[in-house]
C-alpha cells in the first residue's frame, strides 16, 4: 500500500496593514471643576455695589469647599499666593504663551513656584477666600497676557494651532451682566445705601436692615 501524499501547508495570508494610530491632540484642556457648571460666564459684569461694569475675565464655578481643582493643562507653577481679590490663587503657565488662573482657593496642595504639574493634577481645594461672593472657583485662561473665554476651552482638544478659538474666545460681548450676589463684602450694602440716597448716612437697625437717614435742608 503506496504512503498517502503530504499535503503542503497552506500559504499563510498576507497580514493586512494596520492604520497608524492617530498622533495626540496638540492641545488639551480639561475643566478643573469636572461635572461643575459656569455659574458666571465671561464677559462685562456689574456686581451690586459697582457703579459700572467691568470685564470678568474668567469663569466662575459654583462647588462646595474642599472640592479638588485640577489643572486644566500640563505647565509649571509661575506663581502662588494671596491678593486681596483673588485671595489664595495658583498660576500656571502653559506652551505657546497660555497662562491658567485658579482663584479664590481655600487650601494650596503643595504648589510651588517651578512645580511642574500634568493635566488633571490636583493642585489645590475650592474655597473663598479673598473678595468673595461664597464657596467657588475663579479660572481664568489667557494667551500671552489676553483673556480668552474659558468655556471656549473647557473638555476639548485641538489638533493643531490652526484649530485654537482664539479670536472666538478673546470677543467680549457689548452686554453687561448684573451678577447676582449671595453674600456681600462686610459693610458694602451700607456704602451702596449711602451712595444711593445722594446725601445721608446708612446704618443697620436691629433688625438687620439697612436703613438710610436723608438730610432735608431748610426751605
Amino acid at each position: 500500500i503506496a504512503p498517502a501524499p503530504i499535503a503542503a501547508p497552506a500559504a499563510a495570508a498576507p497580514a493586512t496593514p494596520q492604520p497608524a494610530p492617530p498622533p495626540p491632540p496638540a492641545y488639551a484642556f480639561d475643566a478643573p471643576l469636572p461635572g461643575r457648571e459656569i455659574a458666571s460666564p465671561f464677559g462685562l459684569r456689574q456686581l451690586p455695589w459697582e457703579e459700572g461694569g467691568r470685564l470678568h475675565e474668567g469663569v466662575d464655578i459654583a462647588a462646595p469647599s474642599g472640592t479638588a481643582v485640577k489643572v486644566a493643562a500640563d505647565g509649571i507653577v509661575a506663581r502662588t499666593g494671596t491678593d486681596a481679590g483673588y485671595g489664595r490663587f495658583v498660576e500656571v503657565r502653559h506652551k505657546d504663551g497660555f497662562s491658567t488662573l485658579y482663584a479664590h482657593l481655600g487650601r494650596n496642595l503643595g504648589m510651588k513656584k517651578g512645580v511642574y504639574v500634568k493635566r488633571g493634577t490636583p493642585i489645590a481645594v475650592v474655597g473663598d477666600s479673598g473678595r468673595s461672593t461664597g464657596s467657588h472657583l475663579h479660572f481664568e485662561i489667557s494667551r500671552k497676557g489676553r483673556p480668552l473665554n474659558p468655556a471656549h476651552f473647557l473638555d476639548k482638544t485641538f489638533a493643531s494651532a490652526d484649530e485654537l478659538p482664539l479670536k472666538a474666545a478673546a470677543r467680549v460681548p457689548r452686554k453687561v451682566r448684573l451678577a447676582q450676589v449671595s453674600r456681600w463684602p462686610e459693610g458694602m450694602k451700607e456704602k451702596v445705601a449711602a451712595r444711593r440716597a445722594g446725601k445721608g448716612q446708612a446704618v443697620r437697625g436691629e433688625d438687620g436692615r439697612v436703613r438710610v437717614r436723608i438730610e432735608v435742608a431748610a426751605s
